[in-house]
């Protein structure tokens, strides 16, 4: 690996989804051996970064046409994502990748979180008394379950689920439906709606959503992981009916992938 500054974000990990076609006539045309070397230095730098949060690669088959493959990092430094990409591409011989799609952002918490005042309102309409055992049973419950919220947004680990689902999306800037033209307590009430239909979907459907303002050509890309197609179908097509995707929401192109193995890969993709 190269020597590359140690550029870290206050907290959080920089993210990035590669998507990439083969190059087939390329491909045919490797000298005998090259396609096992190439699966071969996958598996090595795989194993190099196969760490439940951080750094980490996982490899996927593309369904349908727009790739063949597809890549999912995570890691704390930005010239460690960097020299996992190239590392990456390196693994395999020149000319035969083609990169399809790339999205580069960073893990976040989101400004609409629950804080201490929403936490006292919820203790207050369960009717506690304050300063009660059960109020302070109650408030070291929520406390905690924000704390594990945070955590997760910030250093997620991905469960090995059998499908991953990833698109970006921005918050439309039009006209009457300007999303930064509202204040925040309008903003606010809008995402907890939208919230609360993501959670109906726990056990189903492990979301991240990670912020590329600034940083790519969407504010947000959006990672799905299920165990079935339907699930990521039921909870996009709910959400359409949220204010906040109906009015305010543009969407990027929907990248669906099945987690394989790079060996499973290249039995896959008939690369052996």
């Amino acid at each position: 690996m190269t020597d590359a500054p140690a550029i870290k974000l206050d907290r959080g990990l920089h993210a990035m989804h590669l998507f990439y076609n083969v190059d087939r006539v390329r491909w045919a045309q490797l000298a005998s051996g090259e396609a096992n070397r190439a699966l071969s230095a996958l598996e090595t730098l795989c194993a190099a970064n196969a760490h439940p949060s951080h750094p980490s690669l996982k490899t996927y088959a593309t369904v349908g046409a727009k790739a063949d493959l597809a890549f999912f990092l995570l890691a704390d430094q930005l010239g460690k994502l960097a020299q996992i990409h190239r590392d990456l591409e390196a693994c395999f011989p020149a000319g035969t990748l083609r990169c399809a799609f790339s999205y580069l952002s960073v893990t976040e918490l989101t400004e609409y979180m629950p804080t201490e005042d929403d936490n006292k309102k919820i203790l207050e309409q369960e009717k506690l008394a304050p300063g009660s055992e059960e109020w302070e049973k109650r408030a070291a419950e929520l406390k905690a379950r924000m704390a594990q919220y945070e955590h997760y947004r910030l250093y997620p680990e991905m469960p090995e689920w059998e499908v991953m689902g990833f698109y970006p999306m921005s918050k439309r800037r039009a006209g009457g439906d300007n999303w930064y033209m509202l204040d925040f307590a309008a903003r606010k009430k809008l995402m907890g709606g939208h919230a609360r239909v993501g959670r109906k979907y726990a056990g189903r459907v492990s979301q991240l959503i990670t912020g590329s303002t600034g940083l790519d050509d969407w504010e947000w890309g959006v990672t799905l992981m299920a165990h079935q197609l339907d699930a990521l179908k039921d909870i996009v097509y709910e959400m359409r009916f949220d204010e906040v995707s109906a009015r305010y929401g543009e969407f990027g192109p929907f990248y669906i992938n099945l987690r394989l193995s790079p060996a499973a890969l290249w039995e896959h993709l008939r690369l052996g």
